[in-house]
């Protein structure tokens, strides 16, 4: 056995970022910037006023002095003339600051009639004004390739004058499910059939971490129908299986999949729950084997999957992050696997986090999972820990899933 390190840093290591598309900036939120976005243009393009009030010509500013009013300025019409000693213009946020204007008085300092202005508060040169290329300068490198992007950064790139973006493609992830016994939600169940809950959750966060899944039709334990499931792998950047990648006589996913090439890199992971992943290629398509029951096939999801399909995206794959939590209770010592434990998470007012494992953690129970708010991290071969004792948790709200 391996690793979790070991494991993820070889599977991220297979992972092809894919390539660049454009996208206009309405389909650009959480894709990742296959190239650097540069500034168009100078934001603000000219000297601009930051606030509603009067662009004030070269005088003392003192309180209690007259300005004779010149004109107005709004937001979009550029003031034509000149503002000179002892003159002011009445401006309003946004507007481009008139030639010979060196402060702004604001108009809740001023009193106005239609034309002069009173100073009220001392005037100070360059307040309140918005210099040209503030924000940035044309030509500047606003957003690095291998970013994501979000609102804020789809925001600046349209302050930037982008309209289109190159962003990477998003990663196809076929997903395939085997097992005489499983079944897809609202099928006729047999005696002995079980629901198929892990394609559509595996679904859920390949869409989260910013793939495009694909959900393969349930294949059954017959090492040629697998085989014949696969054989289109290529069309895939990533192809992720579900249950039969154990070694009993019924797991025929590795067998089937021999059968078109599949070249193993490893099996198995010093971890619980999730021992029996599997990695390796199909052609050039990398394959991730999943367990089959639901919580080790999730946890493994989480801790291998969400990584590759970043670096896919154009990311970098690293771990999902944790956060220190303090124990609710203590935990016995951990043996030679690691352990991630379904816990609740608690927050108190100066912001602690506090974790409490489920007594229960059997691999098989789902609804456990689904209330669980995190994973406490537990390394091999851990020592005993004490209530108050600082472990690391993973949130699962943190990852979207």
């Amino acid at each position: 056995m391996i690793s979790v390190e070991a494991a993820r840093e070889r599977i991220v290591g297979r992972m092809r970022p894919t390539g660049a598309e454009s996208v206009g900036l309405s389909q650009a939120w959480s894709r990742v910037l296959a190239e650097d976005v540069v500034a168009r243009l100078t934001q603000p393009p000219a000297d601009m006023s930051a606030m509603d009030g009067y662009a004030v010509g070269p005088c003392a500013g003192a309180v209690g002095d007259t300005l004779r009013l010149v004109g107005a300025v709004a937001a979009g019409h550029p003031f034509e003339g000149t503002v000179g000693p002892g003159e002011a213009v009445r401006i309003f946020t946004g507007a481009v600051l008139p030639p010979g204007a060196v402060s702004i008085l604001l108009q809740e300092d001023a009193t106005a009639t239609p034309d002069q202005v009173r100073i009220g508060e001392a005037l100070v040169p360059g307040r309140h004004i918005r210099r040209a290329g503030q924000d940035f300068q044309h030509g500047a490198r606003l957003l690095a390739a291998g970013r994501r992007l979000g609102a804020r950064e789809i925001g600046l790139a349209a302050a930037a004058n982008h309209a289109w973006l190159s962003v990477h493609r998003r990663p196809v992830v076929a997903i395939l499910a085997s097992g005489d016994e499983i079944f897809m939600p609202g099928d006729a169940i047999p005696p002995g059939g079980i629901v198929s809950s892990n394609s559509h959750a595996l679904a859920a966060m390949v869409r989260a971490a910013g793939g495009h899944p694909v959900m393969l039709p349930i294949v059954r334990d017959d090492a040629g129908a697998i085989a014949d499931a696969v054989a289109g792998a290529g069309r895939f950047d990533l192809l992720v299986t579900s249950g039969g990648a154990s070694v009993g006589d019924h797991d025929l996913v590795r067998p089937g999949m021999e059968r078109g090439g599949f070249e193993l890199d490893f099996w198995r992971i010093a971890m619980r729950p999730g021992k029996p992943l599997m990695f390796g290629r199909l052609a050039d398509t990398p394959v991730l084997g999943l367990p089959g029951n639901p919580v080790s096939a999730l946890v493994c999801a989480i801790l291998f999957l969400l990584p590759a399909i970043g670096r896919l995206c154009g990311l970098a794959g690293e771990a999902p992050a944790t956060l220190p939590a303090l124990l609710a209770a203590a935990l016995p010592a951990n043996d030679h696997r690691a352990d991630f434990l379904r816990c609740s998470l608690a927050t108190d007012a100066e912001g602690v986090v506090t974790a409490r494992a489920f007594t229960s953690q059997d691999s098989a129970q789902l609804r456990l999972l689904a209330e669980a708010d995190g994973l406490i991290l537990r390394a091999p071969h851990a020592p005993a820990a004490g209530s108050g004792d600082v472990v690391r948790v993973l949130r699962l709200a943190d990852l979207g899933v």
